[in-house]
């Protein structure tokens, strides 16, 4: 299949890009001594997980137990679900190890903990628990230095449970766009954890992995002292916020929504194209950010940006393409009804969201169909 024969509007995944990325992660986080476990969130698609993993990633992060059922079914063995689980999730994970998956779970509170730990010794189960770590006030998570840290650890005891390690992402780094910013919060990411970490060897608990991780930090870090592992999603594509953030060129963004342009108002300088909300998502990440691209850049069909161009309104099917300055000539002259244009999304995670499957476009043009995962 070509992109001719695409029926649009589609996810695409420029795989040159994609390879890019992923030997870009890899070669930092192994300049740095420490293993490397990508959120596959980002994706939800087994065949970009399995390149990850022949780049050298070892396991996988997930964000839902529908994620980790599928990778595990695909044969992904050793997974961390990276969201802290609640007592109705306690069987789902069960079940998934009793079928032989390395699953690890996560809690940031005593009452989780508390439940982890008396369902497995009702079950006859010791689940593998991360605590997890609050580095930046930007989500949840335990201080380092708080109480709370060491009463979980009480409760995260055998049969039942036993400590893992601990796991903190700082997510704000999303909102930073200097280098000497990024490599100030990913010391600090690191620092916390693994003082997080010593705090509970000190305390007589085991605590074999000190995980961390953003896509910004992973590759801004420049000491990974006392880190096992490192964890990032969104680089495997990239997007319009990371881009913002510092840590991608235009070019270096792998997935992109595949449109054909519709109608046109000319008298507002509008092209109007079949990707509205639906397609690109509501994510106006760069809203707040340095610079805004509506719902996305607007990109030739070979990925080339057409500067200035952006959706810069969108609908539900529809999306409105017009340009930040004064037009020269007719906006339907730019841009015919029928021509094929990519946009590059905001956020990467929320616009492959809205796909069931992904055109993959390698560099001779050929493209091929890959199935997305959904689901809780």
């Amino acid at each position: 299949m070509n992109l001719t024969d695409i029926v649009t509007p589609a996810a695409l995944i420029d795989l040159s890009r994609m390879q890019h990325n992923i030997d870009r992660m890899q070669s930092q986080i192994n300049s740095l001594g420490v293993s490397f476990r990508p959120h596959v969130k980002t994706s939800k698609c087994v065949e970009v997980t399995a390149a990850q993993i022949a780049a050298g990633a070892q396991g996988i992060t997930v964000s839902t137990l529908k994620e980790a059922e599928q990778f595990f079914a695909a044969g992904i063995i050793d997974i961390v679900y990276a969201v802290g689980i609640v007592p109705t999730k306690l069987k789902q994970a069960h079940a998934l190890i009793s079928l032989g998956c390395d699953l690890k779970i996560l809690t940031d509170s005593v009452a989780s903990a508390r439940a982890i730990t008396a369902y497995g010794a009702a079950n006859g189960l010791t689940f593998k628990v991360l605590i997890e770590i609050d580095t930046d006030d930007h989500r949840s998570g335990i201080k380092p230095e708080s109480q709370t840290l060491l009463d979980v650890a009480a409760e995260l005891v055998s049969p039942g449970a036993h400590i893992a390690g601990v796991l903190t992402h700082a997510g704000s780094s999303y909102d930073l766009n200097s280098p000497s910013a990024l490599i100030a919060m990913a010391e600090q990411e690191r620092s916390l954890c693994v003082r997080a970490a010593t705090r509970l060897r000190e305390a007589g608990y085991a605590c074999e992995i000190v995980s961390v991780g953003s896509t910004p930090t992973a590759l801004s870090a420049v000491n990974l002292d006392g880190v096992t592992e490192v964890r990032a999603g969104v680089y495997i594509f990239f997007d319009l916020v990371m881009h913002n953030v510092g840590v991608c060129s235009l070019d270096e963004i792998a997935l992109s929504v595949l449109t054909t342009v519709i109608g046109h108002q000319e008298e507002k300088g509008w092209a109007i194209i079949d990707a509205g909300w639906m397609a690109m998502s509501r994510d106006r990440g760069t809203q707040k950010q340095i610079a805004d691209y509506g719902y996305g850049q607007v990109c030739r069909v070979d990925g080339t940006p057409i500067p200035g161009f952006i959706v810069s309104g969108a609908n539900q099917e529809h999306g409105i393409l017009s340009s930040r300055e004064a037009l020269g000539t007719s906006i339907s002259d730019m841009f015919p009804v029928g021509m094929q244009l990519r946009i590059l999304p905001n956020h990467a995670c929320a616009t492959g969201a809205q796909f069931p499957q992904y055109q993959a476009l390698d560099s001779t043009g050929h493209v091929e169909t890959w199935e997305r995962f959904y689901g809780w």
